[in-house]
């Protein structure tokens, strides 16, 4: 039982980084683990190694077993151990830290560690930072042991926390804070913890459950095991010692490391029993009592002291195209949802110029719908997408509307020999365009709100979701928008300015909520719409069609075409584009969900924690659209 502590735990949205751009995975997009670890006290064993796994239970090791860093080209001694990798607050960035040491020089012989920053886990930059050398006061220091790294929301920065012994003193806890490019420590180091009974303490290990931090650390020299302490604020120095130790054996044991188990509640610590040659591997739900597991575990390596992260599909694509898949790691199959983090409102285009197609959607997870700026991804095959990153940010590019960067839509016109493409944007609920002469960007804004206005005889809903249709009949282009209402307009051949004499309000029924999109085929107009609300388990899409690019709609009988399947747990299926595969009568839908599995337990957060999926659209002889099966 976890005692000697009562918190209240307040929900805690975006931290003090709130302004980073989101570049990541989510949690709900992991399906393997890196195992980071060294092997030996050898110099040649004191390596970075890797080794992958789908469930977290069976691991298999990259590269051979061979080291995937070359210790002597990044260290001061020769040697590195106990490698922590920390994947950053953005979720794409990663932070490893070593201690920069070979056994064969003494226990008492290292004074550095090594801090090492990537964007991919292939590649790293890495700075040596000798303690003695960078801080005053340390004359009389051993050791620097076992660094390790946690975002610390309170403060935005990156604590490093490691042990240190100082002449005939104890092992203790400290910390400081490094700097924005994670090539230096930026403060003094201070005691984050030092045990009552004043003894020696290393290896910490700290994981935040709930807004507390539980810091597994070893009792170095008495007992040579693993204890609990727990605190709600990383430096107040008022931890809570918790009772007994943690690990399952009478042998003694180090380097411990925990981690959460992807879409579970479970948390395997694990830890080194050195003497024994051997790692084991233990389970809880509350971090306070543990079971071992090494029935069900197996590797093909022999780690010491490392650490443990989580993947997703695309890292452990990349972790195995650069150093080998082992046998038996099973990479899962492209699926949706088809990017990794959480996106809404998409909209699609076929480059001709590049020859591959482009997305576009709402950045989400904002509270709120918060978020305020856009990003665009790339596809050769509409499964594999290449982040191409921010393309506009309103708060930098958009003075008139710096806020709630919404539902884009976006053209690519050949204008005499050269491309441009015409990018139409939520900002503020007011609709904009940006021009840029690349899919990528830069885009830059026209300066003033294209749709800052309600239709004639329009009272209610808000100026949002604007889509684009370039009409290969008459060459003209339209723009729709409307929440509440549809509205149409043709643009100005500078696509700049609507006309707006040819302004109309063209609502098919009663489902018109919002979240318009126009395509042509075989002589007839399709536009699609989604009923109900985003935050809706039942938000759906309807369609209809016309002899014209401006209406009358036809509304058929059981024009609902995407809904939410409760069997597969999907739900809120909504806010559709629509793409063809070039000189192909083949259609796709692409539409944002609920976020799976969390989202339909979320309440009204499921309507900014949204995920993007592409699935067939078909039709039968008749032209009329068949129900999508929206897939998994």
């Amino acid at each position: 039982m976890i005692v000697g502590l009562i918190l209240v735990i307040q929900f805690m949205g975006i931290g003090t980084n709130a302004q980073e751009y989101k570049s990541g995975p989510s949690e709900k997009d992991y399906v393997g683990y890196l195992f980071t670890y060294f092997k030996g006290n050898a110099v040649e064993n004191e390596v970075v190694c890797y080794a992958v796994s789908t469930d977290g239970y069976n691991f298999k090791a990259l590269n051979k077993n061979e080291p995937v860093l070359n210790s002597s080209e990044i260290s001061l001694t020769g040697g590195v151990r106990d490698p922590h990798v920390l994947r950053g607050h953005d979720d794409k960035t990663f932070y490893m830290v070593l201690t920069d040491m070979t056994s064969s020089k003494g226990w008492d012989s290292n004074r550095a560690m090594v801090l090492l920053k990537s964007k991919d886990l292939l590649t790293w930059t890495h700075s040596n930072i000798h303690i003695q050398k960078r801080f005053k006061g340390h004359e009389d220091l051993k050791r620097v042991w076992a660094p390790q790294t946690i975002y610390d929301e309170a403060v935005g920065k990156y604590m490093v926390y490691w042990s240190m012994k100082h002449g005939d003193g104890p092992d203790i806890i400290y910390y400081s804070y490094a700097n924005a490019d994670f090539t230096d420590l930026e403060t003094e180091p201070k005691p984050l913890f030092i045990p009552k009974n004043g003894k020696s303490c290393i290896d910490g290990d700290i994981i935040n459950k709930n807004g507390l931090f539980y810091m597994f650390y070893k009792t170095e020299g008495h007992g040579n095991g693993l204890r609990l302490a727990i605190t709600d604020s990383l430096t107040s120095g008022k931890w809570i010692e918790q009772p007994g130790y943690k690990q399952q054996t009478r042998d003694a044991v180090e380097g411990s490391s925990i981690f959460k188990l992807n879409h579970s509640d479970k948390y395997i610590l694990m830890y080194d029993v050195y003497h024994k040659g051997r790692y084991d591997f233990c389970e809880s739900t509350d971090l306070d009592r543990f079971h071992l597991i090494d029935q069900k575990i197996s590797m093909d390596f022999h780690p010491r002291h490392g650490s443990i992260i989580p993947l997703s599909r695309s890292e452990l694509i990349a972790l195995t195209n650069k150093w080998g898949k082992p046998e038996g790691i099973e990479i899962p199959k492209a699926q949706n949802p088809v990017l990794e983090g959480y996106y809404a409102d998409p909209d699609i285009i076929y480059s001709h110029k590049h020859k591959k197609y482009f997305l576009y959607p709402t950045s989400d997870g904002f509270d709120g719908w918060g978020g305020y700026y856009f990003k665009t991804f790339s596809s050769e095959n509409l499964k594999d997408w290449k982040d191409e990153g921010v393309i506009l940010d309103l708060k930098k590019d958009v003075p008139w509307g710096n806020r709630n960067a919404w539902a884009p839509t976006i053209t690519e016109k050949k204008i005499g020999k050269n491309y441009k493409y015409f990018y139409y944007f939520t900002a503020a609920q007011k609709i904009g365009v940006a021009v840029a002469d690349e899919p990528t960007g830069p885009f830059k804004d026209s300066g003033k709100p294209l749709i800052d206005f309600k239709p004639e005889g329009i009272n209610r809903g808000q100026e949002i979701d604007p889509a684009v249709f370039n009409d290969p009949k008459s060459g003209k282009s339209y723009l729709y928008w409307g929440n509440g209402y549809l509205a149409v307009a043709e643009l100005e051949k500078d696509m700049l300015r609507i006309k707006k004499n040819t302004m109309k309000v063209i609502t098919p029924n009663g489902t018109f909520r919002e979240g318009a999109f126009v395509i042509y085929r075989n002589g007839r107009y399709y536009f699609f719409w989604s009923e109900d609300d985003t935050r809706s388990q039942n938000y759906s899409v309807r369609y209809g069609y016309s002899d014209s690019p401006t209406g009358k709609i036809i509304v058929p009988e059981n024009n609902k075409i995407l809904q939410k399947d409760p069997s597969r747990g999907i739900f809120g299926t909504g806010h559709n584009s629509v793409i063809q595969v070039p000189g192909k009568d083949e259609w796709y839908i692409v539409y944002h969900r609920f976020s799976i599995p969390n989202g339909i337990h979320m309440g009204d957060a499921a309507g900014f924690h949204r995920e993007v999926c592409i699935d067939p659209l078909t039709f039968d002889s008749e032209g009329n659209i068949l129900p999508v099966k929206p897939s998994l």
